[in-house]
């Protein structure tokens, strides 16, 4: 491969790595083309951009991008590059993508090392941590819930605080006759 294409191959990964804010990288060796084809059609539903790319011209996009050396130790053997705005889906994916497989150790893809949240995770024992972590939309649907919780609480008080006077008055009236 000539200089140029390599540099070239460099900045469209870079400018891939500036659109996402997470990326995690896996190995999806020995898969076939049908499981491949269903990765790749997961991915798309789940707005995750799967990209495979050799390792030095990756760790070579990663300098550039000032991502931690110590993500480069994963860039070994086969690699997928998974992309995605939100933190978590990339790895609800692989767990909902290899959770058929009977042995979970050779399942693929695995996760080599994650980019979440601007901290690197290197190896497969992370990948559940990585699936419960909440993205900024479920967090902000959270703070909103428990915002609204106490202010429900008041309305929901005075509405039924409202109906037992009613009750109570309504009682007293009746006896006074």
């Amino acid at each position: 491969m000539k200089k140029e294409d390599k540099t070239a191959i460099i900045a469209q990964l870079g400018e891939q790595l500036e659109q996402y804010a997470h990326f995690y990288i896996t190995n999806i060796e020995g898969l076939n083309a049908e499981k491949t084809s269903a990765l790749r059609r997961e991915c798309f539903k789940k707005d995750v951009k799967l990209l495979v790319a050799k390792n030095t011209l990756l760790q070579k996009a990663l300098e550039a991008k000032g991502i931690d050396e110590a993500i480069f130790a994963a860039l070994k053997g086969n690699t997928a590059l998974m992309l995605s705005n939100t933190g978590n889906a990339p790895a609800k994916l692989i767990k909902e993508f290899t959770k058929k497989e009977k042995n979970k150790e050779e399942a693929k893809p695995q996760l080599k090392a994650a980019y979440v949240e601007e901290t690197v995770y290197v190896g497969a024992q992370n990948l559940e941590f990585l699936s419960t972590i909440k993205s900024k939309n479920e967090l902000i649907a959270d703070l909103v819930a428990l915002l609204q919780s106490p202010a429900k609480n008041v309305v929901s008080a005075l509405q039924s605080g409202g109906t037992t006077i009613h009750g109570v008055l309504k009682t007293l009236g009746e006896r006074a006759e």
